[in-house]
């Protein structure tokens, strides 16, 4: 933990003292996301509240979540999963391009500003299974959360919530099967159940599809107590197949 901190604390002096390549337009700046890029490819879009789908100005909760509402209470996401950021976020999630992740959190630091959202609480990253976290050598969603809980002062923690069974990949499954896939698939840390009591929980994740890893978990931390929660993620796809 100390060690990330300082090599955090090392790569941003680093960041304003020599000029950093924009991974999406290949400018120089002090940002992997300069913020030209951030203002033409990450400009707020109307979504539902619920969901997170793309939604008219005027609408905030779509239909299909006023029929039957997700379990968690609320879900933010930063980007659309297009055109320039899934060819930034696939790196970051498989394949160590951890220095993307102090930038991917900003924009989404500034989607929660845009939207005036309420202070997140406790932030929770989806765990990843203990063979998978060996092979990647580290998980996304806590590379952002951790980030997130810096930025936002308030309390990011790896170890509460946890994956214990390895299940194939959600993408690689049809959409019917998501949800029997994950189903069983985390817990709470036995010993630290009674910290969830009346908790308001924010999830982090990368991608949002079809919500069955976050239905799934909302469900085990309901059972644990926590009092509210809400998904954050840095990605939406335009319609569901997670």
């Amino acid at each position: 933990m100390l060690f990330s901190r300082l090599l955090d604390a090392t790569r941003t002096a680093l960041r304003h003292a020599v000029p950093t390549q924009c991974a999406i337009c290949h400018g120089w700046g002090d940002d992997r996301i300069c913020a030209t890029c951030r203002s033409r490819y990450a400009a707020p879009v109307a979504r539902c509240e619920r969901c997170a789908l793309q939604v008219p100005e005027t609408i905030s909760v779509c239909g299909a979540c006023l029929r039957e509402p997700p379990a968690y209470d609320s879900a933010l996401a930063a980007l659309a999963y297009a055109h320039p950021w899934d060819r930034l976020i696939a790196p970051f999630k498989f394949h160590a391009a951890l220095d993307l992740a102090p930038a991917l959190a900003r924009c989404l630091v500034d989607a929660s500003t845009q939207r005036r959202l309420p202070h997140p609480g406790l932030l929770l990253p989806v765990p990843l299974s203990a063979p998978r976290q060996r092979e990647r050598g580290y998980n996304q969603s806590w590379e952002i959360a951790r980030r997130l809980g810096r930025m936002l002062a308030c309390p990011a923690d790896a170890r509460l919530l946890l994956r214990i069974k390895d299940t194939p990949h959600q993408l690689a499954l049809p959409v019917e099967r998501r949800a029997a896939n994950v189903r069983g698939a985390f817990a709470i840390e036995p010993a630290r159940r009674a910290e969830l009591r009346g908790r308001k929980v924010t999830l982090v994740d990368d991608v949002l599809t079809t919500g069955a890893t976050a239905a799934e978990i909302t469900g085990v931390l309901r059972q644990a107590g926590a009092s509210e929660v809400h998904l954050w993620v840095l990605a939406r796809t335009p319609a569901p197949s997670d």
